[in-house]
């Protein structure tokens, strides 16, 4: 499994010195480039990094719901990258706008510029969920629960002003960092069917179209059950994971496309 990890540089010591400690710290050095980009050279040292052993001992499981409000949502109730990624995203689209009206050769490069600094943004906050996704799972000793989101652009229908959001919504590069920080670390992975998780109760398992009172609210119309519709979309994507590992999940290739 290959890493990149970027240094920028600068004629300073403590940047060779970083540098030499992460190579170091690799088990071995591969390739490396050196590419000039925005004013800035930045080497790209790539090094092999072995993986931990297949934790197979699990019997629980974090299921996490992505979506495009809230980022990400736990089984255990944290909800992360909602509202601020939203909100970069949101200004950047306005400004993305304005700048296209204009078409002038500066507006242009200035647009090309800002496209590059989202993408970056987004993909640090992704390798922080996927962090601390990770990180929890290994430090209770579950699996990772995930929906298998192959697809869902060409499946969902939205209203116009929610089709931007939905083709800015960065999530199979945050179910694919959650996959291999988790393979690192030695953290199952299992893909369940999205289908009717968010109209599933779970608690009682009712399946109702009627028990999403509102975006943010679940409400069964069966048991009467209360909570963050996010909240209970993730639970029910454990409790999925948690059947396919009791089945033999765990003796299959721990691959997703």
């Amino acid at each position: 499994m290959k890493l990149s990890v970027q240094v920028k540089l600068l004629p300073m010591p403590h940047q060779a010195a970083a540098l030499e400690e992460t190579l170091y710290a690799c088990n071995e050095a591969g390739e490396s480039d050196l590419l000039f980009r925005d004013g800035m050279w930045f080497l790209m040292a790539t090094c092999e990094v072995p993986e931990a052993g297949l934790n197979t001992s699990v019997t629980q499981f974090l299921g996490i719901d992505l979506g495009i409000v809230n980022i990400a949502t736990t089984s255990d109730g944290q909800i992360m990258a909602g509202r601020r990624l939203n909100r970069g995203r949101l200004r950047e689209r306005t400004l993305r706008q304005k700048l296209q009206r204009k078409n002038t050769p500066s507006a242009k490069r200035r647009l090309k510029k800002r496209r590059r600094k989202e993408a970056r943004r987004v993909k640090d906050i992704n390798h922080k969920i996927a962090k601390h996704v990770v990180a929890e799972a290994e430090r209770t000793g579950r699996g990772i629960a995930l929906e298998d989101l192959t697809g869902i652009r060409a499946r969902v229908r939205l209203r116009k002003p929610q089709r931007a959001t939905l083709h800015s919504w960065a999530f199979a590069q945050l179910g694919a960092f959650i996959v291999y920080k988790a393979r690192k670390a030695g953290v199952p992975v299992v893909h369940v069917d999205p289908a009717y998780t968010s109209r599933t109760c779970a608690e009682c398992g009712h399946i109702g179209k009627a028990n999403r009172a509102s975006r943010a609210r679940f409400v069964c119309r069966s048991c009467g059950f209360v909570d963050h519709a996010d909240r209970n979309g993730s639970r029910n994507i454990r409790h999925r994971a948690e059947e396919l590992w009791r089945c033999g999940a765990h003796q299959q290739p721990q691959t997703h496309p």
